[in-house]
């Protein structure tokens, strides 16, 4: 017992202070892509285009190539084009959405979830329970929602925990491509969660179809599960999640002050 104590003491605070704080992310790890293309001056990037091995980049409006972040894999290879005229990744986690079409951009800044309307605030903002739904997955992204239960960035902290049935939960937690098998059990489970509900669409394979999206299986998100939030990402990282979760959830400007 006096040895466990003695270990616990030496370790001492391993969970991360968030949203304020520092943050040591691997130098390998790559965050959200930008797309530059001093060289193009119109963001065409014919050859980025070209050598781009995903769907990341995509023609967008007026023939400007953009970059479509829930497409993107975050693979070495995709960083195509050179320093002046490419596809780079940055450092930078922040990237979940409350809309699909705000994952599509010609440069790679993005426009951030926004909070919940005040009454739906009311509701989720003190206690959230979630019900995953695993749709066709690698079980990359599952992993990461594991993670976030960890010591490090210790989920719970925040009110928001995990369920195992949807009638005692808020809203539901979707990873995988949504593939044939998998899209009646999702709509039931949708449908078993009660009103008000939250949709939050996890990595890549939600967003897009991931490595899988021209697989005949590929039968993406129904249009009657409407989804409240985004998180890109194959998959996406912890810091990622829970940025989004807590942008979604008006946590940001609150906990930040609460650290000054």
């Amino acid at each position: 017992m006096f040895k466990f104590i003695r270990t616990r003491i030496e370790q001492g605070m391993q969970t991360i202070a968030f949203p304020g704080g520092e943050r040591e992310l691997p130098e390998r790890y790559r965050g959200r892509p930008l797309l530059e293309c001093s060289n193009c001056g119109t963001a065409r990037c014919p050859q980025a285009r070209e050598d781009s091995p995903t769907a990341l980049i995509r023609d967008g409006a007026n023939g400007r190539a953009e970059l479509d972040l829930g497409a993107c894999l975050f693979a070495p290879e995709e960083a195509v084009g050179s320093a002046s005229c490419g596809v780079r990744f940055t450092g930078d986690y922040r990237m979940a959405t409350t809309s699909a079409d705000a994952l599509r951009t010609t440069t790679g800044e993005v426009q951030l979830a926004k909070a919940l309307d005040e009454r739906t605030k009311r509701l989720f903002g003190r206690s959230l329970r979630l019900r995953s739904v695993v749709a066709g997955s690698c079980n990359g992204c599952e992993g990461e929602l594991v993670a976030l239960g960890n010591v490090v960035f210790d989920l719970a902290r925040f009110g928001v925990e995990f369920v195992a049935s949807p009638r005692h939960a808020d809203g539901i937690v979707l990873t995988g491509i949504v593939n044939r098998n998998m899209r009646q059990p999702l709509e039931a489970t949708y449908e078993a969660v009660p009103d008000p509900r939250l949709v939050i669409a996890v990595g890549a394979c939600a967003a897009s179809g991931g490595p899988f999206r021209d697989s005949p299986e590929v039968m993406g998100i129904p249009d009657s599960i409407p989804v409240d939030l985004w998180i890109p990402g194959c998959p996406p990282h912890p810091l990622t999640i829970l940025d989004g979760l807590l942008r979604l959830l008006g946590r940001m400007h609150e906990r930040a002050a609460s650290k000054d």
